[in-house]
């Protein structure tokens, strides 16, 4: 052996020995960050400031950090709208400092961020929804629908499933996946995103994906705080993801029944070392058939974010969401068969769509720009801003006639022939459509104290301008008199009379025969005032809204004043009573035959409840009751033809109802949502001679019950392992439309379950859907065809996901 190497060979091993002698003098950090109650934190990040050791919290909220050089450091705790909590540590050579941490759930560094405790209940709001208190100090029924909520029932859309986690929820299924259209307290409730009002017409906006969606506030009642207009019956609030500063990422293959095919990618991380510029970016692609032949929609999916930190009290962030779905034209879900064959007379997989028609596709731009800025402690400003754009190009299905009946299509009374029982003339309509929302937010949030009386001040002003312009003008039969389609004995092959030549390329505005448009300004001031060391608070609020809109040609301008009380008080830390009076202006748009002027909807909301957190918060209950009355309502006339576009002008109407809401962790690793709601609405006074005082307003189900269990293994051979079981129920049923028919929608009742394994950076996920494998549907009588119709939901069906935690 050369000298040359025995050189090497011993300064190799001194070098290793420098090492390892080093290592033996560095020490450790470790510790805990909980909340009150010793409940723990997950994802919450531990720096030693000026350096480059880090940690994250796991689980159990515990955190380590290695090999640190001995001495005095400023250990900080930190995540995403939580002001940084600080604190001098000594670490000593060959030993571990710990260090832990409690936060308090009232004290003020967490007025910003959304905690969550467990895995299906969340304790405050998020800051598009404009408050700064719990939700259990709030007078008012807000339910949230976490993050994994979402991830175990494998939602992938907004109009799939997310309703049952909500007491008195329900859809009426007319536009399938296209649009979500949930009615809660007896009437459509408005779709907000990020809180911003995202409905431009009836029509819209497009559901969102889940791939870019952290969780979903619904707010029971007006909603004075953060409506510049809104619906009486409430609002749902779809939040984004945003960055959180620490990196992690994932991806998610999920595989179903009807060749469902689904892969979505979530990354979360810092473009910088110092961590003021962070980044979001979701995407998904999915291919989805259906129980029905000739019936597909694919959707594909990317959003961006990008938050920057400009210093400690300045934060800018831009967001992009696009959605694009290119499905079967709407309507091919839809079954229609005659009135005395009643409901559910064909096979679930049954329908009534013509392949070889062209797909309808759907662009949905939305953009956010964002600016958050804190003066002090105390007082924080946020002004945003979005753009909406939305572009359809395709089609809608529905039949002319409905036999047996005279075959009329010129709606002039002529009868050009006779229809035999199950034929049908099916009639396709071009439905191209537009929309533009600029939208545009800035409000403040405050603190502060008149001797012994607390204050915590929300004010600001809301601008938008929204259009929305379709083309309803062409139409076309795919079948004859001569030669219709029988249900009893369809034919898919080229229809009778053809496939539609419509005109996509004239401009959509020349084509479209006018516009749906409003604008509106408001300014609000809210105070909530608290006493003997906030146990009783007091909300005082109003807001003036101006607006002017337009439908097809008619403009219309109105202001009002909205006021919103409410009084909460805590009998202990645990439990809150409250009760509120809410106001509600929201503007309509749409046409009345007679030419009526659309005036703006106005209603009030009285509400009381009581909510409870069990177990040091682990779970939470909610119990309210209410009546809304409404006045000026547009609403579908029973005697409308197909394309249903008038409107009729209602009178007033009242809904009154109990709702039951519990979620959370009732024991380690048993988590449950469930839920009931007894709802009851009726027309107390009316300007339609179709429709009666005292009639039965449809939109609802008189008793909705919902609940999901899941459990989880947390020790032994077996953690990881999962098991979720859940149902739903409608009993009276009133979803239909005004039609009354001679039979009304039967009861409903359907049943999921699934697996789950977890194991290091690997979890799959399983359910079936339907395990009892019933016919369900939801549906109307149609009295201008005088013909039912239903759309099948369907039958036992499964997915099976996994997903891959990729750092």
């Amino acid at each position: 052996m050369s000298m040359s190497i025995i050189k090497k060979i011993c300064f190799f091993i001194v070098l290793l020995t420098s090492f390892t002698m080093m290592s033996q003098e560095l020490g450790k950090v470790s510790g805990k960050v909980a909340l009150s109650g010793n409940e723990p934190l997950e994802g919450i990040s531990v720096v030693l400031k000026g350096t480059k050791h880090s940690s994250v919290t796991n689980a159990n909220g515990q955190y380590e950090i290695r090999n640190v050089k001995p001495g005095s450091y400023t250990i900080s705790v930190r995540s995403v709208g939580i002001r940084p909590l600080e604190d001098a540590i000594v670490v000593t050579a060959k030993q571990t400092t710990v260090k832990n941490f409690s936060l308090s759930e009232t004290q003020e560094d967490l007025d910003e961020v959304v905690i969550t405790k467990n895995k299906y209940k969340q304790d405050k709001p998020s800051l598009s929804l404009r408050l700064q208190t719990p939700v259990l100090e709030i007078p008012q029924n807000i339910q949230i629908v976490s993050a994994q909520t979402l991830k175990d029932q494998q939602i992938t859309s907004m109009s799939d499933g997310v309703i049952r986690n909500v007491s008195g929820a329900v859809r009426l299924e007319h536009w399938g996946d296209l649009y979500t259209n949930i009615t809660m307290r007896g009437t459509q409730i408005q779709a907000f995103r990020n809180g911003f009002n995202v409905v431009s017409s009836f029509w819209g906006p497009l559901t969102e994906d889940m791939s870019f969606v952290d969780h979903i506030e619904f707010v029971k009642g007006p909603a004075g705080f953060m409506l510049s207009s809104g619906d009486p019956s409430g609002l749902y609030n779809v939040v984004t993801k945003k960055p959180t500063g620490i990196s992690k990422g994932e991806v998610t293959a999920t595989v179903g029944s009807y060749d469902f095919y689904r892969v979505s990618l979530d990354l979360d991380g810092k473009l910088d070392k110092a961590g003021k510029l962070l980044y979001r970016f979701n995407g998904a692609a999915q291919k989805k058939r259906s129980h029905r032949p000739f019936e597909h929609n694919d959707r594909y999916v990317i959003a961006p974010v990008i938050s920057y930190q400009i210093d400690d009290k300045t934060k800018i962030t831009a967001e992009y969401n696009f959605q694009y779905a290119n499905m079967t034209e709407v309507g091919s879900y839809y079954v229609f068969g005659p009135q005395a064959g009643g409901y559910a007379a064909l096979p679930r997989n049954f329908t009534m769509t013509q392949p070889g028609l062209p797909d309808t596709n759907i662009q949905d731009h939305s953009g956010y720009l964002q600016f958050e800025h804190k003066f002090d402690d105390n007082w924080k400003l946020t002004a945003q801003t979005s753009y909406f754009k939305y572009i359809q190009q395709g089609y809608s299905s529905w039949p002319g006639v409905v036999g047996p009946g005279p075959a009329d299509r010129d709606f002039d009374g002529t009868p050009e022939g006779n229809l035999a029982y199950g034929e049908i003339i099916r009639n396709v309509g071009i439905w191209d459509a537009e929309s533009n929302m600029y939208l545009g937010q800035i409000f403040v949030n405050g603190k502060f104290k008149t001797g012994a009386v607390s204050h915590k001040i929300l004010g600001g002003i809301d601008l938008g301008n929204k259009d929305y312009m379709a083309d309803w003008g062409q139409s076309h039969d795919l079948d004859t008199v001569d030669n219709p389609f029988n249900v009893y004995n369809p034919n898919y092959g080229t229809p009778s009379n053809g496939f539609p030549a419509f005109d996509h390329e004239t401009p959509l505005s020349q084509r479209a025969g006018g516009i749906m448009s409003s604008e509106y300004a408001a300014g609000y001031i809210q105070d909530e005032l608290g006493f003997f060391e906030n146990r009783l608070r007091l909300t005082l609020a109003a807001r003036y809204t101006w607006l002017s809109q337009s439908s097809w040609g008619d403009t219309q301008e109105d202001t009002h004043i909205t006021p919103r009380a409410g009084l909460s008080f805590s009998i202990d830390s645990n439990t809150s009573v409250y009760g509120l009076y809410d106001q509600a202006f929201i503007p309509q748009s749409g046409i009345t035959q007679n030419g009526d002027p659309i005036k703006p909807l106005t209603g009030n909301n009285l509400e009381f409840g009581i909510k409870r957190d069990w177990f040091d918060g682990s779970w939470n209950t909610t119990l309210s009751a209410y009546r809304i009355t409404k006045k000026n309502e547009l609403t579908s006339d029973p005697k409308n033809g197909p394309n249903d576009i008038y409107k009729v002008i209602l009178g007033e109407k009242r809904a009154e109802g109990i709702e039951f809401d519990v979620r959370g962790k009732i024991i380690d690793g048993l988590n449950v949502i469930a839920n009931y709601a007894f709802t009851e609405s009726i027309v107390t006074s009316s300007n339609v001679p179709t429709i009666a005082a005292g009639s039965t307003v449809p939109g609802y189900a008189k008793h909705t019950a919902n609940a999901w269990l899941n459990y989880t293994i947390q020790s032994g051979k077996l953690k990881g392992f999962g098991a979720s079981i859940g149902g739903t129920g409608l009993v009276g049923r009133q979803t239909d439309t005004w039609s009354v028919g001679l039979e009304r929608l039967p009861n409903y009742f359907k049943l999921d379950g699934g697996l789950s394994y977890e194991t290091g950076k690997i979890k799959v996920t399983a359910n079936v859907f339907n395990i009892l494998d019933k016919y369900l549907y939801s549906g109307s009588y149609y009295e201008w065809l005088q013909a039912y119709y239903w759309q099948t939901e369907a039958p036992r069906n499964f997915r099976v996901g996994v997903t891959y935690k990729l750092f």
